[in-house]
């Protein structure tokens, strides 16, 4: 896909929507060549996924021997708003907390006394984290208005050749 194309989708009204929620689902093949998809909060800096984890996460490991990922965003309504993306995760290990891992905490419902308290307990029992930077090389938006998921939109065509038939 191009880059053009990636960044067309990217920047419509509902991706950037999606794009702006707390949570995606990100797939990856495990150390034992078994996927694994697991809920991890994420920031969009305009181009990347950012998402954050401890040093010592196992999916550090299997990242690092593949990493290709696929990450899933979506609402939780009728018809569903979905982006999906795929891309290869880039590990950077810092020192101290990501000022991204601070960020994409922050729309979660909390109040400022609770902000305060969850944000010292972070840095008291982190020394440094690893950012993994995801930069899309595919993408498809799903809203079941503009855009189909593939199968859907092959059924619809193969329908509408019967009907002409």
């Amino acid at each position: 896909m191009e880059t053009n194309e990636i960044s067309e989708i990217l920047n419509r009204p509902i991706s950037q929507e999606l794009l702006a929620r707390d949570l995606l689902r990100m797939a990856y093949v495990a150390k034992d060549g078994t996927p694994r998809n697991i809920p991890i909060a994420f920031t969009w800096n305009g181009s990347q996924i950012v998402v954050c984890t401890t040093k010592n996460a196992p999916k550090l490991a299997s990242l690092r021997a593949n990493p290709a990922v696929a990450l899933t965003i979506d609402t939780e309504v009728h018809p569903p708003k979905i982006l999906l993306i795929r891309g290869r995760a880039e590990l950077d290990v810092v020192d101290g907390i990501p000022e991204e891992y601070l960020q994409m905490n922050g729309s979660y419902e909390m109040t400022a006394e609770q902000r305060v308290e969850w944000e010292a307990e972070v840095r008291s029992l982190y020394d440094g984290m690893v950012r993994i930077v995801i930069t899309p090389t595919w993408v498809k938006l799903i809203d079941f208005d503009t855009t189909l998921p593939s199968a859907v939109e092959e059924l619809i065509r193969e329908r509408a050749e019967r009907q002409n038939a």
